[in-house]
């Protein structure tokens, strides 16, 4: 049995994860993703995960198809844009580096051409302060998940894929070749901790040959992004598979969890806001309703007296 880390789980298991759709204002698509933020939406495939230990979470709001700057205007496609925002100060070169990753790897899982001429735009922002040498892997992976989210919550913009990330890190303790050295979703101190560590992307759709679709229980899995790096500059391949191999089951988890959340969409954006806008939401209903009758009636006896 693989040793247990700090928060109780083994070296392949997640963090409860957490995926909410806020319907922030004034955005087209908004969402909230988080590892480690409450048990709503804990995957069944990882049940023994079941402390919160460290939270790691971002917001993602999605503007477009909106108009474009001219001369950012692109004829024959949509202008993607994306910017990251740190919990705190100003962005800096790490929140450009990122933002510009996230362009990178979420292009391809939007169906850009269908709206030219157009803006799509993506805003992330951290909830989880990042430490000295900028993101961390689980922070990148949390802003990836939430840009999914959100762009699944606009509805507007038509997408060919879903993107998936986890965060993988490699023990100081074990050697290369014992593969439980590899732990996924890695917190903030066990980052610091380890020998190497890296965000693994993946792109999920399903396949269609032929005139047939197939529609698997988890759809076809492709990696689009990476940036595994080690303290000592060295890079082994070997190592890298496998890290890739245990990104991959855990970006499974998210995919799933991020399938089980969509119902979750369609009930917050059918039902009012709870609380004081509740009521008075419904108080501005029957005010409208008694408003039409009244028209109605005023109406009527203004027909009559025309006859």
């Amino acid at each position: 049995m693989p040793p247990l880390r700090a928060d109780g789980r083994g070296n392949d298991d997640i963090r409860p994860l957490q995926s909410v759709y806020e319907r922030l204002d004034r955005v087209d698509g908004s969402a909230r993703f988080g590892f480690g933020t409450s048990m709503l939406w804990l995957s069944r495939l990882a049940p023994q995960s079941r402390q919160k230990g460290e939270k790691t979470q971002c917001l993602a709001s999605v503007s477009g198809p909106i108009e474009v700057r001219f001369a950012a205007e692109q004829p024959s496609k949509a202008t993607f844009e994306v910017n990251v925002r740190p919990l705190s100060s100003l962005p800096g070169t790490e929140s450009k580096a990122l933002a510009a990753s996230l362009r990178g790897l979420l292009s391809p899982s939007i169906a850009l051409s269908r709206n030219p001429r157009t803006l799509i735009q993506l805003v992330v922002q951290s909830l989880a302060p990042s430490p000295a040498e900028g993101f961390s892997p689980s922070l990148m992976a949390a802003c990836i998940n939430a840009s999914s989210l959100a762009l699944l919550n606009t509805g507007s913009i038509p997408m060919n894929s879903v993107v998936c990330a986890a965060a993988v890190s490699r023990l100081r303790s074990a050697t290369e070749e014992d593969a439980s050295a590899l732990i996924l979703d890695p917190s903030e101190a066990e980052t610091r901790e380890g020998v190497g560590c890296g965000c693994f992307a993946f792109s999920f759709a399903t396949e269609i040959s032929g005139s047939s679709q197939q529609s698997p229980s988890i759809p076809t899995a492709r990696l689009v992004w990476a940036n595994w790096r080690t303290r000592d500059g060295v890079f082994d391949e070997g190592e890298f598979a496998r890290a890739q191999g245990v990104g991959l089951a855990g970006a499974k988890i998210v995919w799933r969890a991020i399938k089980e959340s969509v119902p979750q969409m369609d009930v917050s954006s059918a039902l009012p806001p709870l609380g004081r806008s509740s009521a008075e939401a419904l108080e501005n209903i029957a005010q409208s309703d008694d408003e039409d009758v009244k028209m109605s009636d005023q109406e009527s006896d203004d027909a009559k007296v025309e006859i």
